[in-house]
């Protein structure tokens, strides 16, 4: 007999399916509340607030995530390139289905929903948490392009941040167009191989001057 769920759990687990469907902002504590068939009440005891249940939420992946990213990284061999970096994700990202069976995807759509709806909360909380881990990323990164200045490095992570959570949330989607449009049978984890070649490219492109055209103020 498996083990039943504590409220704890269901208020986890109605959370976060409809994060991943809604995001954060558009989803209220009365629907996780339904979904969970708790009270409000067992929401404000176990976690207090609404932030403090998403970074919960995240947490569950980041304590798995961070420390399987932080080995990879630290087997880094001298000389290596952005795409031996981005080649450290590939092991992390397996390691969420330990959370969830398509952990990768629901995993990358919360991230995505973090980053478009400035939850500034779970950035400072990822910080604090797994700050060791985000520097030695970010050393790996610059060290990999020393060209790239630290506003180049910001907008190229995002670029890249944006690219993966795409490519991984509508890769059934992306598959089945593949194999009607090209006859390619793709599998789901043969995505991420199309995926670093692209998002390491783009990190290593030449930096150019921004045109005199997007400084020029708004009228």
């Amino acid at each position: 007999m498996g083990k039943r769920a504590t409220t704890k759990d269901k208020i986890l687990d109605a959370a976060e399916a409809l994060f991943a469907e809604h995001g954060f902002e558009q989803t209220s504590l009365r629907q996780i509340t339904a979904d969970a068939e708790v009270n409000l009440a067992s929401v404000n005891y176990h976690f207090g607030s609404k932030k403090a249940l998403i970074q919960a939420v995240m947490a569950r992946y980041l304590e798995v995530f961070m420390p399987s990213l932080q080995q990879e990284l630290n087997r880094l061999h001298p000389g290596f390139s952005t795409n031996d970096v981005f080649n450290c994700f590939r092991k992390p990202l397996a390691d969420m289905r330990q959370v969830r069976k398509h952990g990768p995807t629901l995993f990358l759509s919360l991230l995505g929903f973090a980053y478009a709806e400035i939850q500034g909360h779970l950035r400072r909380y990822t910080m604090e948490q797994f700050g060791e881990v985000m520097t030695l990323l970010l050393d790996a990164l610059h060290e990999a392009n020393p060209q790239l200045s630290p506003i180049d490095m910001f907008w190229r992570l995002h670029f890249v941040l944006g690219a993966t959570v795409f490519a991984q949330v509508s890769g059934p989607a992306l598959r089945e167009i593949a194999a009607a449009d090209f006859g390619e049978a793709v599998a789901a984890d043969q995505v991420i191989d199309r995926l670093i070649p692209f998002i390491a490219g783009g990190m290593d492109a030449p930096v150019h001057e921004l045109s005199k055209a997007s400084t020029v103020e708004p009228r």
